[in-house]
């Protein structure tokens, strides 16, 4: 099995919110170059609010389609509302080309065949033979597929429509019961498209007997972006996104004061992960780095600008602050216990409570009788509270934000020192610091009330004034 590419192809994804504009996308990202049109494959998400509807919200948590499914009640109702949003949406996209009639049968079809097959599974699993887990597993990517399918196919029917040679390439499997895996599927299906003669508009979700959502969950897009840039040998993975990624978030900072990054590195995209500012799903970068892809970002309705290049090796010429960032939706879960004090391996014991609630902390901080750890507000349940303290003499929560100073370059003495006295003068406490000895994320733990002027006042001391 082999995809034939002649020429340096570029992998480029399209979020969600920016495929709500696609008018604007036409413009600005497949037409932007007009003499390069091809050799270029777009991965694209569902339009905004679509798979919040499918799933849950991504934010909030609202419960969507999925979640009537789990509660064993049907769906049907929820489904017809749904392809009703859907053939709206459709109507949107009559002006700049899209085949309402076309696209509405194409749309309306799959709707009706996915309330058949969850038909099939609610009585299977009424049935008490099969696996619950596995089988609510199955019914969740069924529901996420509808809607990558729905934009790819209108957009490859638009270029069509606009006399442009487009294809709609189809990952999702639909109907395809083939034991395959994910990366085989990607290739299959490739080796029936050309790159270099057809306008590729493939869909964000991929399916595999592994399933795709097992390990990723809301991030499969991003995965199947990377998947595919990996095994067709891109020359470059491209996101394209509603905003320019920044120093700093600029409802908060302000338009005016914050700048787009330019360069940075791998590291710097994992630290930004970390604190829920993805640049791109850690999981689905780390393919494309392996490979020594680089990956933009890029703002779709600035496309004169570069964007920000993320590579391997980059390391900033001058020591500073690439960006201010962070999160005031963490706990803080501190564990005070006198037996601690010289006991090898006492860490590990919260670890492995950690771990079974498989829960991950953003930072840890430690002295001689005190555990530290900031999770995220959605992990600290009762129950992993009530687990810690069985086994330990005092556990407390508290609810803080941290606050972060990332750079690829930031180890020059003198910064932390500044941070911290920026922070002092505004008479904003810091609860905890951390710092290790690479020197790429300086991390406040602050109380939640200061969050958004700490990441001010920090933006002023470290990106506006520099750290000369």
């Amino acid at each position: 099995m082999m995809v034939r590419i002649m020429k340096p192809l570029r992998i480029e994804k399209i979020g969600g919110t920016t495929m709500s504009r696609f008018g604007e996308v036409l413009d600005n990202v497949i037409f932007y170059d007009s003499e390069d049109i091809f050799n270029r494959i777009y991965v694209v998400s569902a339009y905004s609010g679509v798979t919040n509807a499918l799933l849950e919200h991504k934010k909030t948590h609202q419960p969507g389609i999925y979640q009537t499914f789990v509660q064993n009640e049907a769906c049907d109702m929820a489904m017809e509302r749904l392809k009703t949003t859907l053939c709206e949406i459709n109507r949107g996209f009559a002006d700049i080309g899209l085949d309402l009639e076309v696209a509405n049968n194409f749309i309306c079809k799959r709707i009706q065949d996915a309330v058949e097959v969850l038909h099939s599974m609610a009585n299977v699993l009424s049935s008490g033979y099969v696996n619950r887990s596995e089988m609510l597993l199955a019914a969740r990517e069924l529901l996420a597929s509808i809607g990558e399918m729905h934009s790819a196919f209108n957009s490859a029917n638009i270029l069509q429509n606009r006399g442009y040679k487009a294809s709609y390439v189809d990952l999702s499997g639909w109907q395809d019961s083939r034991d395959m895996t994910i990366d085989q599927r990607i290739l299959e299906t490739f080796t029936k498209f050309d790159p270099s003669d057809t306008i590729c508009i493939a869909t964000g979700y991929a399916k595999g007997r592994e399933g795709i959502m097992r390990e990723f969950d809301r991030g499969y897009s991003e995965v199947t972006f990377s998947k595919i840039a990996v095994l067709l040998k891109a020359s470059e993975a491209i996101i394209h996104k509603e905003y320019h990624l920044c120093s700093g978030d600029p409802l908060i900072i302000g338009e005016d004061k914050v700048h787009p990054i330019c360069n940075t590195n791998y590291d710097v995209a994992d630290q930004l992960a970390d604190v829920g500012m993805e640049a791109i799903h850690p999981k689905a970068s780390k393919q494309i780095e392996i490979a020594g892809i680089s990956i933009r970002i890029k703002n779709s309705f600035d496309p004169s600008h570069s964007g920000t290049l993320f590579t391997k090796e980059y390391i900033c010429p001058q020591s500073k602050t690439e960006v201010i960032t962070g999160s005031d939706k963490v706990t803080c879960l501190e564990v005070h216990d006198t037996r601690m004090v010289g006991e090898v391996g006492f860490d590990m014991k919260i670890m492995e409570v950690l771990s079974a609630h498989q829960v991950s902390y953003i930072n840890k901080a430690t002295n001689a009788n005190t555990i530290g750890v900031i999770v995220y507000d959605n992990d600290c349940t009762e129950e992993l509270l009530r687990d810690l303290r069985a086994e330990f003499e005092l556990v407390t929560d508290m609810h803080t934000a941290i606050v972060c100073a990332i750079g690829s370059n930031i180890a020059k003495p003198g910064i932390l020192a500044k941070a911290t006295n920026a922070l002092a003068t505004s008479h904003i406490n810091i609860l905890a610091v951390s710092q290790t000895s690479r020197q790429t994320n300086m991390q406040f733990i602050i109380n939640r009330e200061h969050f958004k002027e700490a990441q001010r006042v920090l933006h002023a001391a470290l990106c506006e004034e520099g750290e000369s």
